[in-house]
């Protein structure tokens, strides 16, 4: 009798070959893809750890009333430093109009 295939030990063979070649490869791609959004997850929180940082040493300007701006602005336009129409401008932003 003549056997047409590998048979049933052949097969179970050849299929826990597979099995376990596909098991090495999708286990390896996995921790390659882990490491890689490991790192992009470090390189953001350092960035924001960074901008957290920055933001909370830079404090923010005290904002001066309409009338100490107003003045100095009159000493810009007196000095020639601003036009009529700039003086004017400006006048009008810090008034809110």
């Amino acid at each position: 009798m003549m056997r047409r295939g590998p048979g049933l030990v052949g097969m179970a063979a050849r299929t826990a070959v597979v099995a376990g070649t596909a098991t090495a490869v999708s286990g390896r791609v996995a921790r390659r893809q882990a490491n890689r959004y490991a790192d992009q997850d470090a390189q953001y929180v350092q960035q924001q750890t960074a901008a957290a940082t920055q933001g909370a040493y830079s404090a923010p300007a005290p904002e001066e009333d309409p009338t100490t701006q107003i003045q100095k602005l009159a000493q810009l336009h007196e000095s020639g430093a601003l036009s009529d129409e700039e003086f004017a401008a400006a006048k009008a932003k810090v008034l809110g109009i």
